[in-house]
């Protein structure tokens, strides 16, 4: 038989046609996979994390004052545009760091404070061990900590005075207070001033290892030398009973 073709410019359905010269039906047409312009590919979650880990990192080397958009992203390897996909403006990036990096570090020292109950020793430890663990899941916490809150003109320094100080330095102050009053605390302590000794023995050290290790050729200590070494001269200093 005599193949056949369709006139160009034929009308009616291809897979009438087709059938009719073939005697085959159709071969069914392949769906074309469509994309949505400008929509990522990879795991939105994934990349997600991937963009806040690139903000870490620049946060920390240059400032977030510093730090452009367009910094991470080259940081993360990808376009500008699609952090502003993810988070739209500096503004609102920034807070997305603050909600799901830096407080979810706090929450672990807030946790074991809470969990220690009244008696003072207990609470100094779980300040303490509270705050290495923070350290040791958000290895960053310290660096920024020093620079965005402690430095004059820090970017999160509202932070620490309107969501994260208030409430534990407050229980904190009252625990040690009480402790006094019933004589398990040396009474020259003003226990206002004890929170930022507890901060000065763990965080300031671990945010300047790389000087103090220079200095002493210490690159034996560790964090869990940090930590006992905090409680030691705490103890003995507090006068705990």
């Amino acid at each position: 038989m005599k193949s056949q073709t369709l006139p160009r410019g034929a009308t009616g359905p291809r897979t009438k046609a087709h059938k009719q010269i073939t005697g085959k039906p159709a071969p069914a047409k392949r769906a074309s996979a469509k994309r949505t312009p400008g929509r990522p590919q990879r795991d939105a979650q994934d990349l997600r994390q991937q963009l806040l880990d690139a903000t870490v990192t620049c946060f920390v080397r240059d400032g977030i004052a510093a730090t452009s958009l367009r910094a991470i992203a080259a940081q993360a390897g990808v376009t500008p545009a699609l952090l502003h996909y993810y988070f739209g403006d500096k503004a609102q990036l920034q807070e997305a760091f603050i909600e799901e990096r830096m407080l979810p570090a706090f929450a672990i020292v807030r946790g074991a404070v809470q969990r220690a109950g009244d008696d003072v020793a207990a609470t100094v430890a779980a300040f303490t061990n509270g705050l290495i663990e923070a350290v040791r899941q958000q290895p960053w916490w310290p660096q920024v900590w020093v620079r965005e809150v402690l430095c004059e003109g820090g970017a999160l320094r509202d932070l620490l005075v309107t969501r994260i100080a208030p409430e534990l330095a407050r229980v904190i102050a009252a625990r040690f207070a009480a402790a006094q009053s019933r004589g398990e605390l040396n009474s020259d302590l003003d226990p206002r001033l004890l929170m930022t000794s507890l901060i000065g023995l763990t965080l300031l050290p671990i945010a300047g290892a790389p000087i103090w290790r220079s200095i002493f050729e210490a690159d034996d200590i560790a964090l869990d030398d940090v930590r006992r070494h905090a409680l030691a001269l705490l103890d003995r200093g507090l006068e705990l009973k």
